[in-house]
């Protein structure tokens, strides 16, 4: 089923939908000799070996403002069929995201958001930024932080100025992908009237399909998606998001008008190409194996408590212990200090997030870097006085 009540129209703030978007006269004539746009026809001022793999042309003009083929072979990969390049946004990185669905929806000064802490902070800086506010819903920690589906329901029947609800699948940090029932319950929910964005920047590591699956058939879902995580592409910035075509056009009239660039556009190809795909399972497979090292490992190790969530991402948040066998920030936040400064290893401190008391949170690294991180943790707590 899907929300009875949903309408596109009444959520999105009216000077957006009465938006006119940049146009060009690239948008209706591509070919030729092109003196439209004020770009510089004697080429760019980078020499010819620093982009040997990218013609010139690629660098001086402007790039297309559509990616109509990396849309269709997103669609396609992701099984929607490359027909359905228009259910696809792209953006840099999924920060772009994130932040354009808060600016289309949200009224600065009057609408808010909903997370559901421990949850990616970006949320909350992008809210801050376009002020607005946040409502907060923990997730279950007992649960293995599962979603209070009950909780945020109360929540969005009680505040009709809560626009979209954030969900992260996987979570970060929490590393836990979220049961598609419960995501579904908000979606089909009829007391609100709003847009639920599931960011799955960590879904191809977890064993559980996409959120994709669903666009079809809820007109109030969104899902984020990244070229930074399993594709290994974090410097790329390349962001995806998936919904159906009316809130994808809303977003496309917002953005930039030349928001992903020739060599990311590139970039992207490459990494749908047969040989790309085959390395991104090679290297899936890889970083799952030593995600289950990890989870081997980590506990062995001196002062290692308990591993929080489900580990379904490409890392793993552990407790850290006291001396009295107890979950301890202080020492936490020692060996976080101790690894970065001393071995040149930099995990993360989060015993400051909901939940997270007296966690690090480890990434999936190389054979060689978990050996070196496995040593150096032991080393610390092995030396004197600690």
């Amino acid at each position: 089923m899907s929300p009875k009540n949903f309408s596109l129209e009444a959520l999105i703030r009216p000077n957006i939908l009465k938006l006119k978007p940049y146009r060009c006269a690239r948008d209706d004539y591509s070919e030729g000799i092109l003196l439209d746009a004020n770009e510089n026809a004697f080429g760019p001022s980078v020499p010819a070996a620093a982009h040997h793999d990218l013609p010139d042309t690629l660098l001086a003009r402007y790039p297309d403002p559509y990616q109509r083929e990396l849309k269709a072979q997103l669609a396609d990969w992701r099984g929607l069929t490359r027909a359905a390049w228009d259910h696809v946004f792209l953006g840099v990185g999924s920060d772009e995201v994130l932040d354009i669905v808060m600016r289309v929806a949200c009224t600065p000064g009057t609408d808010k958001i909903l997370v559901c802490p421990p949850t990616y902070g970006m949320y909350t800086v992008s809210a801050d930024i376009n002020d607005v506010e946040v409502v907060k819903v923990p997730l279950d920690v007992d649960r293995a932080f599962a979603l209070d589906v009950d909780a945020v329901l109360k929540a969005l029947q009680a505040d009709a100025k809560i626009k979209v609800v954030f969900l992260c699948s996987p979570g970060n940090p929490t590393g836990s992908a979220l049961v598609e029932s419960d995501v579904r319950r908000i979606l089909d929910f009829d007391g609100w009237n709003g847009l639920v964005v599931v960011d799955e920047a960590y879904i191809d590591f977890a064993d559980q399909r996409s959120a994709v699956a669903l666009v079809k058939q809820y007109p109030n879902l969104l899902v984020s998606q990244t070229f930074s995580k399993s594709f290994g592409m974090a410097g790329v910035r390349l962001g995806v998001a998936y919904a159906q075509p009316p809130l994808i056009a809303v977003l496309s009239k917002t953005k930039a008008p030349y928001n992903i660039s020739n060599p990311t556009a590139q970039l992207g190809l490459a990494a749908m190409s047969p040989q790309g795909l085959a390395t991104f399972t090679a290297n899936i497979a890889a970083a799952k194996e030593q995600r289950a090292r990890l989870l081997r490992e980590l506990p062995k190790l001196p002062r290692a408590g308990k591993i929080l969530g489900t580990s379904d991402a490409n890392f793993v948040l552990i407790q850290v212990l006291g001396k009295d066998g107890r979950p301890c920030n202080a020492t936490a936040l020692a060996l976080y200090k101790a690894l970065a400064e001393a071995h040149k290893v930099v995990v993360r401190f989060r015993g400051n997030d909901y939940g997270c008391n007296a966690c690090v949170r480890v990434t999936v690294g190389t054979p060689e870097e978990v050996d070196y991180l496995l040593a150096k943790w032991r080393a610390h707590f092995t030396a004197a006085k600690v």
